[in-house]
């Protein structure tokens, strides 16, 4: 993948090497809901009525960690001070370029559709940090949290995803990171509110769904960046793809749950199988199109 001749977005603020993360906190039912601005991006995308424990919102990542706690803090505490600039470092680097692409990207495509969109910010850490929606811990893996609207992301991740699930290379990295701003996607159209309020009415199993749904529609949306960043500065390189795919395969729940138990349990789904996954990224990849990536429409 080319990346290092790129912008680097300035919304990156490295916590790597601060030295610990403060106070934990007890338990919220959710996080707060979108910008509301939905119907101005995609007509009908959230016409099914949904939202998402932030719980839930944990990419493609936390699962493969074995679910850590993701528990939400009652009280937001003050983050600890982190430099708020590119960090010098080559991951670090790497991380605020694909940053500034999806900045670019879906800031052209939310303009198509009248509206405005409001970049994310990242916060690169080592170990433990505290987040709005509380601790955030290597184990997790990457996530992104709604209630400050951040991604977090501990970058010996990346390492972890090539020594132990064999996915390697830059491409599939940058899928990691373009599936969590995914998510901030979901949370600017308001998408995860909805999910919700929609999961609290409903049973375990129909709630698992619903997150199966949110993540496959993240993926679909990484590759909704992927198609226009290679159009627009040709990032992508001989085997970049299968890289990506290679990743999104490895993080499916049936391939992990073969993993760690050997049988799979599809009820308790929250990603979506690897077949799902690779079918979502495919598909932003090859239409571009974000009206393709209503996952909650008939089935998956």
């Amino acid at each position: 993948m080319r990346w290092d001749d790129f912008r680097r977005s300035d919304n990156v603020e490295d916590r790597r090497g601060s030295g610990g993360f403060g106070g934990s906190g007890g338990r919220i039912p959710g996080g707060r809901g979108g910008l509301g601005i939905g119907g101005l991006i995609v007509i009908g995308l959230i016409a099914w009525a949904t939202g998402i424990n932030p719980a839930v919102l944990i990419g493609g990542a936390e699962i493969l960690m074995g679910g850590k706690d993701s528990g939400y803090s009652q009280q937001q505490q003050p983050a600890p001070a982190g430099k708020q600039a590119a960090p010098n470092d080559q991951i670090g680097q790497f991380a605020a370029v694909v940053l500034a692409q999806t900045e670019d990207v879906w800031t052209d495509i939310f303009k198509a559709q009248g509206a405005t969109y409001q970049d994310p910010g990242m916060v690169l850490f080592s170990g433990a940090t505290r987040s709005a929606c509380g601790t955030a811990q290597s184990a997790m893996g990457p996530f992104y949290c709604p209630l400050d609207e951040k991604v977090y992301l501990d970058t010996s991740f990346f390492q972890e995803m090539k020594q132990r699930f064999k996915a390697p290379g830059d491409f599939a990295a940058a899928y990691v990171i373009a599936h969590e701003v995914g998510h901030h996607v979901e949370n600017q159209i308001g998408l995860l509110a909805k999910v919700q309020a929609e999961q609290r009415r409903v049973s375990r199993s129909e709630a698992n769904a619903l997150s199966v749904r949110v993540e496959l529609m993240a993926d679909c949306l990484a590759g909704v960046w992927a198609h226009h960043a290679d159009a627009q500065w040709q990032i992508l390189e001989k085997g970049d793809v299968e890289e990506a795919l290679n990743a999104a395969s490895a993080i499916g729940d049936d391939t992990l749950q073969k993993q760690s138990q050997g049988y799979v349990v599809r009820d308790s789904f929250t990603h979506g199988s690897s077949a799902q996954r690779v079918k979502w990224f495919r598909t932003g990849l090859d239409s571009g199109s974000m009206n393709k990536c209503n996952t909650f429409q008939g089935s998956i």
